[in-house]
């Protein structure tokens, strides 16, 4: 008895795991604080590098 049991045991480890592998998780990938700090530096560098190029544009077509 005691053998069918421990049979029976792997084979729903096995199923279990494998169930698992086909159920992904909906959270989102972790992204470290250096790597947040650096895309918070280039999204705050794109804010102002638009606003600087068209007063620049705006400075040469015065001209």
């Amino acid at each position: 008895m005691n053998r069918k049991k421990k049979i029976n045991e792997t084979l729903k480890q096995k199923a279990k795991k494998a169930n698992a592998k086909l159920h992904s998780s909906n959270k989102p990938k972790y992204v470290s604080k250096a790597e947040r700090a650096a895309q918070a530096i280039a999204a705050e560098t794109e804010m102002t590098q638009p606003i600087e190029q068209s007063a620049e544009l705006a400075a040469n077509e015065n001209a």
